[in-house]
């Protein structure tokens, strides 16, 4: 089906008609746990022994055997877990003791004889505590109840480990670690293990259950006839009717919202449900506000999930401009027992640390704490990638995946990522839906539902590809019309430029914010390179005066191309501005380039004149001059709630967001380019400092600019998403947010703008590919290193490209890249590069 708005709107309208109703239902996220279900379908009604109590969970189980012949956890390819097993063994035995669905029973056996081996054989001698307790304990009940196994004989080895595992626990008495209590886990317990009935009783939680476990609590009342348990069993069934009971009850129903919104944010949808994120936030905002951090639960049998809680709030909130204390999610700092309890366990406790760690992203000045946080996390995380496995009771059924996520959280930060390519990383790990740990597996967000928003995201993700495709050929266009795109010097970036724009935020569909922004960034390019390389100082100060009267009468050559490109940009933009929101923006725009040009000119001068500013003189002039604010104040008067934008005319009036926005870039520029700048004779703030602090060297230099970059882009962050520090609307500030971050990923480890070749992938992954969910999955990888002689043929003066991918196992879709190559001696170097799909 054709992509296009509508069928977007269409899914939209499902997905609030089927999920996002005015009262959520918690439990309807959660997938159910075949596990749990089975064992309330094994209790027998009072009046009679020879029927099922609780017909209903038998149903399900009859109904909801997978094609594969299993019950239980699969991954996203519907591949089992190794919860399927035991899983799987407590839906055989159910059946079999109600003498019913004999072909699912045999279907299911067969599937355990034909698979144990391979679900076994990862974690050999490994085996999860909860595992060693529960397997062992199904496959004794099914041998009980007289189903026979017949496990081959190698994989005999196998079940030892995993017995000689149980005894050892059964042994301490205590599964260990972050676990939960031994008789949390009553129904799998052999029979030679003493069960008390006062142990029972006085476990048992004020609703009935013991540790809302509904498999525990089912055996507890098969054990004791307690009515307390009876009770809370017949509020279960009640409460979940057909749908397979959960594998906690209670839960901690703001978790699971929070699970929710964070999905919602990472698939790239959260602009299509802004009014129920907003009615969850505020909610749980409400609630932590009542909440002191004394007051959290310090058990470390409970501190996984509250930190997952915690860690997922303090994100969330704060990046919705919620006033929240570092405390909220840093309480666990003061209690040794718990960071040591971390530490022990850190494979169990990788993806709460994960989340920890993401949460410590939103820091703002002095926040110490939260600096701990993050050392602590990022500690435990480096463990856990050196230990080159993922957690025995992983969220994630890859571990190969999950280990890569922790690599690129730990490589990359996150003020250097855009949220285009971060929504493509999510959906298509569209198994990364765990909310947070339980007793034998992770909760997880139910299959159906996060199946609809991973297919939501995807037509979402492809249409803006669409969109992006077309606005890439209009951009092509324009700068061939007013002949930017061969001015024969320079970089060329009309690709970078529109990347970067268009994937630094999710913006409308028809939006006129990229357009107008990425024509600025295409146009400062040029500009500034005609002002560093090929303009004498009699043409830049021609140019400028040109630029400050708004005449271009008399210029000629690159200047009258320059001048006459940026008056059309200044029309185009004050004239969309008027009709769309009534307000003349002229002068203001003009005003912003007038400053633009009058900074590049006085930093040619700099150059060519050998004087040396002050390191204050430079940075004032140099926020000008990286022309940040030229991108974004422009293109924030698009935005629906920004009018303010129009009335400013001075520098000096810039919100302190601008000014943040505009020093940020400079000193991100400067740490990569000096040298550059160097060779050239250009000034650069590391230069400047050391000429300023005689007994600084460039490692001293760079380490005082990181430490300055850090605390500003801290402060920014503060008054980006706070609201009371500036006078500009949300929106604009995460638009100035996002702009930060576009100049940190090109400069975040090196001069990525600069280079011809290191942006390329990312274009094509943003851009040109398609996604790589389920049946779309590339048969050849992309070219990893463009240029080398493998990937590239050389015809004429381009290079090509190829690749083909298999697109639903049907159609061939050829990638083909064509890159024009500017020889400067013996190096191929990429000025520019077209893309195109084909379908074969």
């Amino acid at each position: 089906m054709e992509l296009s708005k509508v069928s977007i709107e269409t899914l939209v309208k499902r997905v609030n008609e089927e999920m996002m109703l005015s009262d959520i239902d918690p439990y309807s996220f959660v997938s159910p746990s075949a596990y749990d279900t089975a064992w309330l379908a094994m209790v027998p009604a009072d009046s009679n022994q020879m029927e099922p109590m609780f017909k209903d969970c038998l149903d399900w189980v009859l109904n909801n055997q997978t094609k594969q012949g299993f019950w239980g956890e699969s991954d996203a390819h519907d591949n089992p877990t190794l919860e399927s097993l035991p899983a799987t063994l407590a839906c055989v035995v159910a059946l079999n003791k109600w003498n019913t669905g004999r072909e699912n029973a045999e279907k299911g056996l067969a599937f355990i004889r034909a698979n144990a081996e391979k679900l076994l054989g990862g974690y050999r001698h490994q085996f999860p505590p909860w595992f060693a307790i529960v397997f062992p304990g199904m496959i004794e009940l099914a041998r009980k109840t007289g189903i026979h196994l017949d496990f081959p004989n190698h994989l005999q080895e196998f079940l030892m480990d995993v017995f000689s595992e149980r005894q050892r626990i059964l042994e301490s008495e205590t599964v260990g670690g972050p676990y939960p209590p031994l008789l949390s886990y009553l129904e799998a317990l052999p029979s030679f293990y003493s069960m008390n009935e006062e142990d029972i009783s006085m476990n048992l939680k004020r609703d009935g259950s013991l540790f809302q476990s509904p498999s525990a609590t089912a055996r507890a009342f098969m054990a004791t006839g307690n009515k307390d348990c009876l009770a809370y069993l017949q509020s279960l069934v009640k409460t979940f009717a057909n749908n397979g009971v959960p594998p906690t009850y209670p839960m901690d129903e703001e978790l699971v919202k929070l699970g929710l919104v964070n999905q919602l944010q990472r698939l790239g949808l959260a602009e299509h449900f802004t009014e129920r994120i907003e009615d969850i936030l505020s909610q749980v905002y409400k609630n932590y506000r009542k909440e002191l951090p004394s007051e959290k639960s310090c058990s470390v049998t409970s501190v996984a999930t509250q930190l997952q809680k915690d860690s997922l709030a303090f994100r969330l909130l704060r990046m919705h401009g919620y006033s929240v204390s570092p405390w909220s999610l840093c309480w666990f700092l003061n209690d040794h027992e718990i960071l040591d309890h971390i530490e022990k366990n850190h494979e169990f406790f990788a993806s709460i640390m994960l989340n920890v760690h993401r949460a410590t992203d939103i820091i703002f000045p002095g926040e110490y704490e939260l600096e701990e946080a993050r050392s602590f996390s990022r500690k435990v995380l480096e463990k856990v990638v050196t230990k080159g496995t993922g957690s025995d009771n992983d969220p994630f059924t890859n571990s190969s995946n999950f280990q890569r996520m922790i690599e690129h959280e730990l490589s990359l930060p996150w003020v250097a990522r855009l949220d285009h390519l971060e929504h493509r990383a999510w959906i298509e790990e569209n198994e990364m839906n765990a909310l947070w740990p339980g007793k034998t597996s992770f909760h997880r967000l139910s299959s159906a539902k996060n199946e609809m928003l991973v297919q939501l995201a995807a037509a979402d993700f492809e249409f803006r590809q669409l969109i992006y495709k077309k606005e890439t050929a209009e951009l092509k266009s324009w700068c061939l019309k007013w002949g930017l795109s061969n001015m024969g010097f320079g970089r060329e970036r009309t690709m970078y430029c529109y990347f970067a724009i268009s994937s630094c935020l999710s913006l409308p569909y028809d939006s006129d914010i990229r357009m107008v922004a990425a024509k600025s960034a295409i146009l400062i390019t040029v500009a500034d390179d005609f002002f560093d390389m090929k303009g004498s100082l009699d043409e830049l100060n021609i140019l400028t005066d040109a630029v400050r009267r708004w005449d271009g009468r008399g210029l000629s050559g690159h200047s009258k191309v320059i001048f006459d490109a940026l008056d059309n940009l200044v029309k185009e933009t004050a004239e969309k501005h008027l009709q769309q929101q009534g307000t003349d923006t002229t002068c203001f725009l003009k005003q912003i380039w007038v400053e633009t040009f009058d900074s590049w000119l006085v930093e040619a001068k700099w150059s060519k004149t050998g004087s040396l500013p002050s390191t204050d003189e430079y940075l004032r002039n140099g926020m000008t001059s990286i022309a940040a604010h030229t991108v974004v104040l422009p293109a924030a008067c698009f935005l629906k709630s920004s009018s303010r934008n129009a009335d400013i005319s001075l520098a000096a009036d810039y919100e302190t967001v601008t000014k943040l926005t505009m020093l940020i870039p400079r000193l991100l520029n400067d740490i990569q380019s000096y040298q550059k700048e160097m060779e050239d004779g250009k000034m650069n703030y590391v230069m400047l400092y050391m000429k300023e602090n005689p007994d600084a060297g460039i490692d001293d230099s760079i380490a005082f600019i990181r430490d300055l970059l850090d605390n500003k882009r801290k402060e920014l962050m503060k008054h980006a998403l706070m609201d009371g520090l500036s006078g500009l609307p949300m929106e604009s500030r995460q638009l100035h947010l996002s702009c930060m971050k576009v100049f940190q990923m090109f400069f975040n480890s090196s001069n990525r703008y600069d280079s011809n070749t290191e942006m390329i992938q990312d274009i094509q992954k943003a851009i040109y590919v398609p996604l790589d969910v389920g049946t779309c999955k590339p048969q050849v990888p992309l070219p990893s290193q463009p240029g080398s002689k493998k990937e590239f043929q050389t015809i004429g003066s381009h290079q090509l490209v190829q690749r083909h991918f298999k697109y639903q196992n049907k159609r061939i879709v050829r990638y083909q890249a064509s890159l024009p190559i500017a020889r400067r001696g013996h190096a191929n170097t990429f000025i520019g590069a077209s893309f195109s799909l084909s379908f074969a």
